[in-house]
C-alpha cells in the first residue's frame, strides 16, 4: 500500500561488487558505480511505472562533464518523469578521501503526492537549506543517509527532526545499515530508518511517526497526511514556519528551483 519508497545515501555503492577488479578500491568503486547509473536509472524508471510508486533511488556518485563527481539522488515518478538533487555540503570524508564535489541547485519537486524536498545526509544538518525549501512550499523532506557510527546517525536524525519542527512538515530518514567489509566506501553502516513530524497536536509528543530498529535491515512504514502540514502551519500550537522571520538575523534564503514531476 505504500506510495513512496526512500532508499539510502550511497546505497548504490554495493553495485561496485559487480566489478571485482575495482570493488576493493575507493576510486575504482566510485567510477564503476557512476558508469552503471544509466542502467540503474532505467531500471528504477521501469519499477516506478510498473508499481505506481514514487521512488527515491539510493544516491550514487555521478561523473560530471568536467570529470568531477557529485553525490546524486534521483526521484522517479510513475509517469516517467525524473528529478535529481545533488548533495550540496560535503562531509570531511567526502572532501578529503572521496573527492566528491558539492552540487547545485537546491530543488523542490512538485509531485502527485505533494511538494517534496531532498537534503542528503549532512545537508539535513544545515537549517537554511530546509528553510529555503519550506519557503518554496515543501511539505515532505526526504533525508537519505549513510553513517558509520551512532554519532553520525543521531546527528542526521536530530537534524531531520529539527527540520520537521522548524518547517512544520514531515521528514523521512533512510540510512544504510549493516557491514560490507569488502567495500572501502560503505564498510560499516549504522542507523535506523524513521519518519518524523512536528511535536504538535495530532502528532506524537516526540514527533516520531514511525521508527525502525537500530542496525536492522528492514522497511519502515508510516502514514503521512500532508493536509496536516497545512493545518499546523495555519493554526498549530506554535507557528514555527511563520515566526522564523522574527529571529534576529533572519534573512532571505537561497533560491530553489521548482521541478514539475506531476
Amino acid at each position: 500500500g505504500a506510495a513512496l519508497a526512500v532508499f539510502p545515501e550511497y546505497g548504490a555503492m554495493e553495485l561496485a561488487s559487480l566489478d571485482p577488479a575495482s570493488m576493493g578500491d575507493l576510486a575504482g568503486s566510485i567510477a564503476t558505480v557512476s558508469a552503471l547509473l544509466p542502467q540503474v536509472d532505467a531500471l528504477h524508471a521501469q519499477l516506478a511505472a510498473r508499481t505506481g510508486l514514487h521512488i527515491l533511488a539510493a544516491s550514487a556518485p555521478h561523473r560530471r562533464a568536467d570529470g568531477s563527481f557529485v553525490n546524486r539522488a534521483r526521484l522517479f515518478a510513475p509517469n516517467g518523469k525524473v528529478g535529481v538533487q545533488d548533495k550540496l555540503v560535503m562531509t570531511r570524508f567526502e572532501r578529503e578521501h572521496w573527492f566528491i564535489a558539492g552540487g547545485a541547485p537546491l530543488r523542490l519537486f512538485d509531485t502527485a503526492l505533494g511538494k517534496i524536498g531532498i537534503t542528503i545526509c549532512y545537508d539535513s544538518e544545515f537549517p537554511l537549506l530546509a528553510r529555503a525549501l519550506t519557503e518554496a512550499g515543501m511539505e515532505l523532506l526526504l533525508v537519505p543517509s549513510c553513517t558509520d557510527s551512532l554519532h553520525g546517525y543521531w546527528r542526521v536524525r536530530l537534524g531531520s527532526q529539527a527540520r520537521a519542527l522548524e518547517g512544520q512538515c514531515y521528514a523521512v530518514q533512510s540510512p544504510t545499515v549493516g557491514e560490507a567489509p569488502w567495500s572501502p566506501a560503505v564498510d560499516v553502516n549504522r542507523g535506523a530508518a524513521g519518519i518524523y513530524g512536528p511535536p504538535d497536536r495530532g502528532f506524537a509528543a516526540d514527533g516520531v511517526v514511525a521508527s525502525g530498529t537500530i542496525d536492522a535491515p528492514q522497511w519502515v512504514f508510516g502514514e503521512v497526511d500532508l493536509a496536516r502540514v497545512a493545518e499546523l502551519r495555519a493554526d498549530g500550537g506554535v507557528l514555527n514556519t511563520r515566526d522564523w522571520r522574527d529571529q534576529p538575523g533572519a534573512a532571505p534564503q537561497p533560491p530553489v528551483e521548482l521541478v514539475d514531476l506531476r
